[in-house]
């Protein structure tokens, strides 16, 4: 059984959840958000700049702001959503190979 790769375009934030010990609930309101999380170090900067809230409550906070809730209905990870769109795949191609065949039979 081989592993499926993760997109380079997911791997980023993972490596962002690591980094900046975030949660997989904090990970889905920054991409709701539209956030880039190549410029988390940018806001994620409060020790030396104390001004600053710290990144997880800033996440929160925006998300707050604009959606009036806490967190998000149905939290996923990274993983799950790899996981989620490689069965969806899988099954596409079932299904496609499923139709070619009946045309092929006909």
């Amino acid at each position: 059984m081989t592993k499926k790769k993760i997109p380079d375009k997911l791997k980023i934030w993972i490596d962002a959840r690591k980094r900046y010990h975030l949660t997989d609930a904090q990970i889905q309101m920054a991409r709701e958000l539209g956030l880039n999380p190549k410029k988390f170090g940018k806001l994620a900067n409060h020790k030396q700049q104390p001004w600053k809230e710290p990144l997880p409550d800033y996440i929160e906070t925006l998300y707050f702001k604009r959606f009036k809730r806490n967190k998000p209905e149905q939290v996923r990870s990274i993983e799950r959503i790899v996981k989620d769109r490689n069965k969806k795949k899988q099954e596409r191609k079932l299904r496609k190979q499923e139709e070619t065949s009946k045309i092929l039979q006909k």
